[in-house]
């Protein structure tokens, strides 16, 4: 179990969450305000056994002292995920680089000044965005050429992921730099995560065109595709690429719509992209915030199609045994709820496979 030191106590670390989640900051005097008190053990001045810092059996080290125990490299550039909306979800890794560093490339630095505000962290900060970005990654290969390492920061979630960052990566990395990657929230894979749909093989499409024309396109090219799509896209744009999607590719389509995630007013709505691009168009309060779309895939609704022709054609075989094709899709719409004219279409194909079947023997 992990642990952390406090005074003369080892504390379990999900105590120590739960301290810090109630604002307690002197821990030692407040022990019996925690939950789970009880497990906290006190220690001998002079003794050793779990002290953080050390290495369990596994080779991990224990305890918030383990961030100082890593290798923290000269010259580096971290990749620094930020949360998308509930600042809690940063990682103790993240604060701790974002400390070390020399310098914090940011998105927007007010934005980011206010994520560093909050976590006393006093880094010096520049923008990087896309209006700068080459400037930008001059002043970070500099820095790092001298020994010092750099974070690169967005407004929110992963770095690069819809979001400023792939000139100054690949610069770095051309250069012969180290860059690492410091794992934490992003959109899209918390959306899918939820989503309810097929997560063996997604595409991220990111923003889809704001120009009709070319969004129709884009669409177009994607309508085959047999793996989820994952889309961001803006509030002002919502209502009319839900309606796009359904008219390419189709009302039937399943989708998500995760909107808000990790806020207050965090909502994920599942249902066929018609139905879906209806409820948001009457709904304003589903028009705002930041959104990610997910459709399931071609093969997905290939799927779907196949089954339900299964049932249809199981209902229809036991009904042709006694009344005309006509009547049985009658019939079959009230078991089924399927449609009149599909299910009439099946029962003649049934027929004339029956027909053909009679004529060879």
């Amino acid at each position: 179990m992990s642990s952390v030191r406090v005074g003369h106590y080892i504390v379990p670390t999900r105590v120590m969450l739960s301290a810090r989640v109630c604002h307690i900051d002197n821990l030692s005097a407040a022990l019996t305000k925690i939950p789970d008190v009880d497990e906290a053990i006190v220690l001998n001045e002079h003794s050793d056994s779990n002290r953080p810092g050390q290495t369990d059996p596994d080779g991990q080290i224990e305890g918030l002292d383990g961030l100082n125990a890593q290798h923290w490299p000269d010259s580096t550039l971290y990749v620094v995920a930020t949360p998308i909306g509930n600042r809690f979800d940063i990682s103790m890794r993240a604060v701790e680089v974002l400390k070390r560093v020399d310098l914090i490339a940011a998105e927007d630095t007010r934005h980011s000044g206010a994520l560093t505000r909050q976590l006393a962290i006093e880094t010096p900060m520049i923008a990087c965005h896309d209006h700068n970005e080459s400037d930008a990654a001059q002043r970070v290969l500099a820095l790092l050429g001298d020994g010092q390492s750099v974070a690169l920061v967005s407004d929110a979630g992963t770095p690069l992921i819809s979001d400023p960052g792939y000139q100054l990566v690949k610069q770095v990395r051309e250069q012969g730099f180290r860059v690492t990657p410091i794992p934490g929230a992003c959109a899209l894979i918390s959306a899918l995560s939820a989503s309810g749909l097929p997560t063996d093989r997604f595409a991220f499409e990111g923003f889809l065109p704001a120009r009709r024309e070319a969004r129709q396109k884009r669409l177009q090219q994607l309508a085959a595709m047999s793996g989820t799509m994952v889309f961001y896209e803006a509030p002002h744009r919502i209502v009319d690429s839900l309606n796009a999607m359904a008219t390419v590719f189709g009302g039937h389509r399943q989708a998500v719509l995760a909107r808000e995630l990790t806020k207050r007013y965090e909502t994920i709505i599942d249902a066929p992209l018609e139905q879906l691009a209806n409820q948001v168009a009457e709904d304003r309060n589903q028009q705002r915030g930041e959104m990610v779309i997910m459709v399931s895939g071609a093969a997905a609704v290939a799927e779907d199609h196949d089954e339900t022709q299964r049932e249809a054609d199981r209902v229809l075989t036991a009904l042709l045994e006694a009344v005309p094709a006509k009547t049985a899709a009658q019939v079959a719409v009230k078991l089924t709820g399927l449609k009149k004219n599909f299910l009439y279409q099946r029962a003649i194909a049934l027929q004339e496979q029956s027909a053909q079947r009679s004529d060879s023997t």
